[in-house]
C-alpha cells in the first residue's frame, strides 16, 4: 500500500502561480509513475502531468508550457509548479502514484481556486 499526502493548494489570483507537493509513504519502492490529476465541478477527473521514475514527463495540453512537474525519488515526493493560472485551472488536484503491478493510488485531494 502507498499513502499520498498533498499540500500547497489554496486561493490565487489569475496570472499567479502555485506549487503543489505530494509525499508518498508505505510501499514506495514499487512506485513507477507519479502524477497530478484534477477534477473541476461537473467534470471528469483529468490528467494534468505525470513523471516516471526515470524523469520522463507528460503534460496535458492545457498546462503545457506553464507547468513543471518534478520528482525526488530519494524523498518519494512529487511537485507541480503551475504558472499563469486562470479560473479554468480551478479544481481539486489529486496526487497519484502507480506501481509495477499497475495499481493506482490517490491522495485525498487539495483545492485550487483561481479568482478572476
Amino acid at each position: 500500500q502507498v499513502q499520498l499526502v498533498e499540500s500547497g493548494g489554496g486561493l490565487v489570483q489569475a496570472g499567479g502561480s502555485l506549487r503543489l507537493s505530494c509525499a508518498a509513504s508505505g510501499s514506495t519502492f514499487n512506485i513507477n509513475v507519479m502524477g497530478w490529476y484534477r477534477q473541476a465541478p461537473g467534470k471528469q477527473r483529468e490528467l494534468v502531468a505525470e513523471i516516471s521514475r526515470a524523469g520522463n514527463t507528460n503534460y496535458a495540453d492545457s498546462v503545457k508550457g506553464r507547468s513543471t512537474i518534478s520528482r525526488d525519488n530519494a524523498k518519494n515526493t512529487v511537485s507541480l509548479q503551475m504558472n499563469s493560472l486562470t479560473p479554468e485551472d480551478t479544481a481539486v488536484y489529486y496526487c497519484s502514484a502507480g506501481d509495477s503491478r499497475f495499481r493506482k493510488y490517490w491522495g485525498q485531494g487539495t483545492q485550487v481556486t483561481v479568482s478572476s
